[in-house]
């Protein structure tokens, strides 16, 4: 069975329309020299817009996001649990997730992930080149053979950064649904914010007063705060409802390794690097009252990239990468200057014979913890929870919950579900 593709639901981020990547014509022969990217900001937010004292919370939703139920268990279809699929297709890696809805979740029941660098050269050219655009799609049919073997219900397919600024990326789309009978959904940065969230909200620390997570792409970086502070009523909210403000940031772990250079990075290259970003950070909405909650305490950090599992996977020392037991960790925030300072350290042979890093990595580890370094040295957290889920987990749990195969009410395992 084929792949179901989600239409995103219309006009739910006006403030945040991006002009589709086949809007304009280029002129062949004609250099232009293309405008640097800014930070894309929450609507009625940014430097422009004068913040009030209590800003109130900005919630990133074109459909609701919703915490799983606590007591009930997945709905079945024909006898068996559905099965869905999400494939999130960035400017570096493709990965897929194929799932069926347990008691307070899903099992995953295949995965996929390659790194394809769709976003190479991006930066110089403002179009996807040839080459990359071939590794994806290779990438893309293995994809599509998966979600045919499993039977794959509904699946949301999903491309980010590379495609939204690439002039050809609506042209890539087409030709990827012609080879590989996928079809893929350009997101905004704000449903990519979103899904993060969602995807993460489990390793958030409850008893925090706040969250910062953070997305560090190959394209793009996300941020956002997350408010933990109680409600005065004592209701719960949605986890979307606590999300204060957030900020989508034009550097990822490719574009800037590309224009700083990421295999021979001397100490002074690195501080150039995180300075860069730093300038960005300053324009985040209500940086101020984010550095009054940090300098309160409470305030944990989140990251979901390959940014810092792969610091999770060095701090361990694990002979080779393991999901299980990176997923969740804590570092401290002495522990993660520790690791910068040796990956900054390292040459780029070093870098490549680290089982955690390898070569395919090398390269773009130090770009990505410069993105990082810019983070914390702005809002200096004492900890940080390495997440190894996020925009996958996040479209599966929006999946599901829009599905309802999450069924209040139900008996244990074993028994027959209610009707």
């Amino acid at each position: 069975m084929k792949a179901e593709a989600v239409v995103p639901q219309p006009g739910a981020a006006a403030d945040l329309s991006e002009k589709s990547p086949a809007g304009g014509t280029r002129k062949k022969g004609r250099k232009r020299r293309r405008k640097r990217r800014r930070p894309v900001y929450a609507p009625g937010m940014g430097p422009h817009h004068a913040t009030a004292a209590a800003p109130a919370p900005v919630v990133l939703a074109e459909t609701p996001v919703v915490e799983l139920p606590r007591a009930v268990e997945p709905a079945r279809m024909n006898g068996r649990a559905p099965v869905y699929g999400a494939l999130d297709l960035g400017t570096n890696n493709c990965r897929l997730l194929v799932a069926t809805p347990r008691d307070h979740g899903f099992r995953v029941v295949d995965a996929f992930s390659r790194i394809v660098r769709l976003g190479e050269g991006i930066g110089a050219s403002g179009r996807l080149a040839e080459s990359a655009m071939f590794r994806a799609i290779e990438a893309l049919k293995v994809c599509s053979a998966k979600l045919a073997e499993r039977d794959v219900a509904r699946a949301r397919l999903i491309a980010t950064e590379a495609c939204r600024t690439a002039a050809n990326g609506a042209e890539f789309v087409e030709r990827v649904r012609t080879e590989t009978g996928l079809t893929l959904e350009i997101v905004s940065r704000e449903t990519e914010a979103r899904l993060a969230v969602a995807g993460c909200a489990s390793l958030i620390d409850p008893t925090a007063n706040g969250v910062i997570l953070f997305d560090i792409g190959g394209g793009s970086s996300e941020l956002v705060w997350i408010d933990l502070t109680p409600d005065p009523g004592g209701r719960r909210r949605r986890m979307s409802d606590k999300i204060r403000t957030w900020m989508s940031l034009p550097v990822g772990v490719v574009n800037v390794s590309e224009r700083h250079g990421g295999r021979h990075v001397t100490g002074e290259l690195f501080e150039t690097m995180v300075g860069e970003v730093a300038e960005m950070l300053a324009a985040f909405p209500d940086a101020e009252g984010l550095d009054l909650a940090v300098a309160a305490g409470g305030v944990h950090m989140l990251g979901t990239s390959g940014t810092v599992t792969t610091l999770a996977g060095v701090h361990l020392g694990l002979p080779r990468y393991d999901r299980r037991r990176v997923d969740g960790t804590w570092l401290s925030g002495e522990q993660v200057a520790t690791l910068v300072a040796t990956l900054v350290a390292m040459d780029y042979d070093a870098r490549v014979g680290n089982p955690c890093i390898g070569s395919e990595r090398a390269d773009l580890v130090l770009a990505g913890c410069a993105i990082l370094e810019a983070i914390r040295r702005r809002w200096p957290c004492e900890r940080l929870r390495v997440a190894d889920r996020g925009l996958r987990e996040g479209v599966l749990v929006e999946l599901m919950v829009e599905d309802g195969v999450w069924r209040a009410g139900a008996r244990r395992a074993g028994d027959r579900p209610r009707a």
